[in-house]
């Protein structure tokens, strides 16, 4: 069985998974003190997962019935993320891992985002393409095999979810402000506000940048505008450009089959839209494997060659994802 660390954000996460890929555990421990401070503070987070992290461990293995002796692969986020919440989950991994002469498989977040859609009981096999959409990460990958991904857009600058959570501030919301913003946008009316969609912006890359900024100043060109109305028209805006950009991706690469995933996977007019774009299959993982979590982390593990102790001894985070897989 794989035990599988994450903690490359605010969420604790360990996970057990066997290697046909059914879960037996998958435990997310959030950290509910970021809300105070509008958003995530790395070093909060990094020091809440020293408290958590065992803990987290502990409990996977309980749930799945199991313990160490059961293990026979410890798979841990090694980035892109923040560096000291990664450090963490990187420490804890490469501890457990040569204490019992395990193998130790590093995993790239965004290939465990990928990855997801490759869990048991419904495995959605590849070749297709994925949009993963999160508060971190936003971009448009091309899944051939279980290894690896071509990237063929992403964010020039914010991420989706960032988007979200800003907006989200910018109309006194609170944090996480994806759904709370969701929320409030069911009221209003998505063509109150013609807010940009980056339709400058070539190929298939994104920019949310444009977006934000245009929120700003609508709130302070018209302070009591109504913020249903606001929401509604921010939230189409970012959704708009999300599906612009996947079907403008599908028509280019010829795939007729689709996935998502990241937290804003879990966004109810996202989901709507790109059932709309007309593709053989569309898979959206379920929402706890959507947000970060260990069981994707598992998952990719079981199609990265594994480190022997004397060679992750010395393995080291990165933060900005200068590991991943380049763009072709």
């Amino acid at each position: 069985m794989i035990l599988a660390i994450e903690t490359s954000c605010d969420d604790t996460c360990a996970a057990v998974v066997d290697r046909g890929g059914v879960i037996r555990a998958n435990v997310i421990s959030s950290q509910g003190i970021h809300d105070r401070y509008g958003g995530v503070v790395p070093e909060i987070a990094a020091r809440h997962h020293l408290e958590l992290v065992d803990v987290a461990v502990e409990d996977a293995l309980a749930q799945a019935g199991a313990g160490l002796d059961d293990v026979d692969l410890v798979a841990v986020t090694q980035g892109p993320g923040l560096v000291g919440a990664l450090l963490i989950g990187v420490s804890e991994a490469k501890a457990l891992a040569a204490a019992r002469g395990l193998p130790l498989a590093p995993v790239d977040h965004l290939q465990g985002h990928v990855a997801a859609n490759f869990l048991a009981p419904d495995p959605f096999e590849p070749p297709f393409l994925c949009l993963i959409a999160s508060g971190g990460h936003t971009l448009l990958a091309r899944v051939e095999d279980h290894e690896g991904f071509a990237v063929l857009g992403a964010t020039l600058d914010d991420a989706a979810g960032e988007a979200f959570d800003k907006g989200a501030r910018m109309l006194g919301l609170g944090f996480p402000g994806g759904p709370a913003l969701s929320r409030l946008a069911e009221g209003g009316d998505p063509r109150a506000v013609a807010f940009p969609t980056a339709d400058g912006v070539a190929g298939l890359d994104f920019s949310f940048a444009g977006v934000k900024t245009a929120l700003l100043y609508a709130l302070r060109d018209d302070p009591h505008a109504e913020r249903a109305d606001l929401a509604a028209s921010y939230e189409h805006a970012i959704v708009e450009q999300l599906a612009v950009r996947t079907e403008r991706a599908l028509r280019d690469t010829g795939l007729r089959r689709l996935a998502i995933g990241g937290g804003v996977a879990a966004n109810r007019l996202l989901r709507a839209r790109l059932a709309e774009l007309g593709v053989d299959a569309l898979h959206v993982p379920p929402p706890e494997l959507c947000t970060d979590n260990a069981a994707m982390i598992a998952s990719a593990a079981r199609f990265v060659t594994p480190l022997r102790p004397e060679e992750y001894l010395g393995l080291d985070a990165y933060a900005t994802g200068e590991s991943a897989p380049a763009r072709p």
